[in-house]
């Protein structure tokens, strides 16, 4: 049962870092582990966007893909990801975007355990690293895009 929260400082506004995270189209270009993704369904109502999507995650001969449930709201900067389908029991995962006086502080949550005990010893590792990383990524992705 694998859990990861972090809280980052960044240099950019929460209205650019919520753009970054909510464009989950982008993720295979720079997160690490993420071969593709593809949005199955994408729906509007009352300023929030629901998707549900598919993200295919790979570590050498090993590829997985599962289904989640991704609601965008941007008035309140907060990016909720539900589990629908895949190699895990469970998995939430939350970001939250908050001003500071130099930017804004990134929230990182995620808690997830695979089904299968064998595919948790083989990527539970890799995974766990692998998300460890992720603020990281999206702090250079920013960096690169917002300067």
């Amino acid at each position: 049962m694998p859990q990861f929260e972090t809280h980052r400082p960044v240099p950019h506004t929460p209205d650019q870092m919520f753009d970054l995270v909510a464009d989950v189209e982008r993720y295979p270009e720079f997160l690490p582990l993420c071969e593709a993704l593809v949005i199955r369904n994408r729906k509007e109502r009352d300023g929030k966007v629901l998707l549900v999507a598919d993200m295919t995650v790979g570590y050498k001969a090993i590829r997985e893909t599962f289904t989640t449930q991704v609601l965008l709201n941007k008035a309140e900067r907060a990016i909720d990801v539900k589990y629908i389908d895949g190699p895990f029991k469970y998995l939430d995962n939350r970001w939250r975007f908050q001003p500071t006086e130099t930017g804004s502080s990134i929230d990182f949550f995620i808690d997830y355990e695979f089904k299968s005990r064998i595919l948790g010893a083989l990527m539970g590792s890799m995974f766990d690293r692998a998300f460890r990383m992720f603020t990281d990524a999206f702090e250079a992705r920013a960096g690169k895009i917002y300067g």
